[in-house]
């Protein structure tokens, strides 16, 4: 079965019309607003605001710095630092010189850092702080080809590192001498010139380099653009990571569409955030949507009586509500009326929260539980879920938020230029301009994954007579149990987490056993409310969780997990961590997913504790 988007409201041009490169693209938007604010970020106590024209000056100099130093067209530059405006600058510099960027993410290992910027052969590197120059420090005699590091928040050494200011200076002396080398750089880029090489973040072996050109980056913008679901009249809030393919398309959109965007990666800011900033969009994974449903439907359970029961109505009333949104429809008669009483008494304050502007969010980079999704429906604020992986540039099909243009437990249509068909396996293939060029020196790796021009996913997919489709399962991590039957660990997980307000992380085993079992985690700040109100106020973690009561507690959600399973999928047995998984640990990829692999083999002896 093969599809492309169904007849919608679609600005063609603006996909078939689109520019030449994402350097272009960035003087375009500096020209048509050039005044207006562009970035906003925190920086010593206080937000800051750049206009556009301001952006494209710093990224001018850092870009022309870049050239001085002997940075050539099509070499490679790497960041490696968090979610922050001057990645945002890096980036633009990189492209402006007509280099590539290479994304390393600031929580890498020394070891994994060496293999990137050696693998890429990156001629320079931003590092966010000495942290990371340390890392490159340890593993120089590794990297000859490595010229410079250019340090964000730090110190030089007068040799091989500098600070972004001496970049700068150097760039503005550079300009003084040859004031259209920035632009003579941009002229050369074609649409097909290589713009990033993002690493992904694989669970076993070393990771590989996707080659995205300029024309992947500028098709998303303008195919999402061309959906009319984001206006200049926007504001986002961007604190994904800007090495991950997810993050790096968000910020490809202001740039295409004009609107401002606040970059800020402190990810224990989030909620503190967003009742600040105020954005009308924001993109995250589905692990910051079940802390904060979680969060909330705990806090209304402690309060009890009549508040918990008035927000039981509220939210069953928003439900009848969202469902008929969801086909388009809106409430009326008695509905409308109870609707416009639970919105005045409860469902407005949930937004408030959020920052009380929000029209939508998107969820990516794993499965959002359908119950979470709903629930945040209910208070009138949609999630809509996207899809798409490293390779494909990140966006390549999603839900529209318009009522009648999203289904819950769906991914969405495909955008505007992305054709879609499934394998006889079930797996989902895609075709378009998003779709990488390659892996970068592995051509083995890169016939694997691509096949007369379609992308093999590795994903287990269906499509709806709409042509919504439903992502069932990575390929790779559907198993057998010994009975012979299959199980789609990453639905069970999704469904559990929509079940228990305590659980952090849960990762499915049985592969050629005779059940299901399960690691389970369970997040240390929802714990502690729990904790209090069964005598363990103040005790650590791991006696929480190493506790009979938090025991029977979690199996009571996991017997409610069952009532949904097939028999074959039910698990017989769990073991609660006594940690959590976390990013630094290796146990998460930056964007908060889980790596299976690393989580098996570090508590390969707790699984097989359980079958014997």
């Amino acid at each position: 079965m093969q599809l492309s988007a169904p007849t919608e409201s679609i600005d063609h041009a603006l996909v078939e019309n689109r520019a030449t490169s994402l350097a272009h693209l960035f003087r375009d938007r500096v020209r048509r607003s050039a005044n207006q604010e562009a970035f906003r970020y925190f920086r010593d106590g206080e937000w800051k605001s750049v206009t556009w024209t301001q952006t494209r000056e710093q990224a001018d100099l850092w870009a022309a710095g870049l050239i001085a130093l002997g940075v050539a067209p099509q070499d490679r530059v790497a960041i490696a630092a968090t979610t922050r405006y001057e990645w945002v600058v890096a980036d633009l510099a990189i492209m402006s010189a007509g280099a590539a960027t290479t994304t390393v993410y600031p929580t890498s290992s020394v070891d994994d850092v060496a293999y990137i910027v050696d693998d890429s052969d990156s001629k320079v590197v931003f590092a966010e702080d000495m942290a990371q120059v340390e890392k490159l420090r340890t593993s120089r005699t590794r990297l000859p080809g490595l010229l410079k590091v250019v340090v964000i928040d730090g110190e030089g050494d007068g040799e091989w590192v500098m600070t972004a200011a001496e970049l700068a200076q150097r760039g503005a002396d550079y300009l003084k001498a040859h004031p259209s080398v920035v632009d003579d750089r941009i002229e050369g880029l074609t649409s097909d010139t290589l713009a990033t090489i993002i690493y992904t973040s694989g669970t076993t072996g070393r990771p590989k380099g996707a080659l995205l050109t300029h024309d992947c980056w500028v098709y998303e913008g303008a195919a999402v653009d061309s959906v009319h679901i984001l206006s200049s009249d926007d504001l986002q809030y961007l604190w994904l990571p800007l090495s991950h393919s997810f993050g790096k398309v968000l910020l490809t959109l202001p740039i295409q569409i004009g609107f401002p965007t606040v970059v800020d990666g402190r990810i224990d800011k989030i909620v503190e955030n967003l009742a600040v900033v105020k954005p009308t969009f924001m993109g995250a994974a589905p692990r910051i949507f079940e802390k904060a449903y979680g969060r909330i439907s705990m806090m209304v359970a402690s309060d009890g009586g009549v508040k918990e029961k008035l927000f039981g109505w509220a939210f069953g009333v928003g439900r009848q509500v969202s469902a008929l949104r969801e086909k388009g429809e809106s409430p009326s008669g008695l509905l409308g009326v109870q609707y416009a009483l639970a919105d005045k008494l409860v469902l407005h304050k949930v937004r408030e929260r959020f920052g009380g502007r929000v029209r939508f969010f998107i969820s990516g980079s794993a499965a959002l539980n359908r119950d979470v999704a709903e629930w945040f429906g209910a208070a009138g604020l949609i999630i809509i879920e996207g899809y798409g992986l490293t390779e494909s540039s990140a966006a390549s099909v999603v839900n529209r938020p318009a009522p009648g243009g999203y289904q819950y437990g769906s991914v969405g249509l495909p955008l505007p230029g992305t054709e879609l068909k499934i394998a006889e396996d079930g797996e989902i293939l895609m075709k378009g301009p998003g779709i990488m060029r390659g892996y970068h020196n592995k051509p083995e790796a890169t016939a694997e994954a691509l096949e007369d021009g379609w992308l093999h996913t590795g994903d287990i997919g269906e499509v709806d007579g709409r042509g919504y489709v439903r992502i069932t399962d990575r390929k790779k991590d559907l198993f057998k149990t010994s009975g012979g039957k299959y199980i789609a660990p990453s639905q069970i997980e999704s469904t559990f987490k929509g079940l228990c307000p305590y659980v952090s992380q849960m990762l499915v085993a049985g592969d050629g056993r005779n059940f299901a079992s399960a690691i389970i985690t369970l997040d240390e700040e929802a714990l502690a409310g729990w904790a209090a109100e069964n005598g363990m106020a103040g005790k650590a973690y791991h006696e929480i969780v190493t506790s009979t009561a938090c025991h029977q507690m979690v199996q009571g959600y996991v017997d409610q997990l069952n009532g949904t399973l097939n028999r074959w999928e039910t698990i017989k047995k769990f073991t609660l961590l006594e940690e959590d998984l976390t990013i630094d640990a290796g146990m998460l990829t930056p964007s908060l997913k889980l790596r299976r692999r690393a989580v098996v083999d570090k508590y390969s002896d707790r699984i097989e504790a359980m079958y014997q």
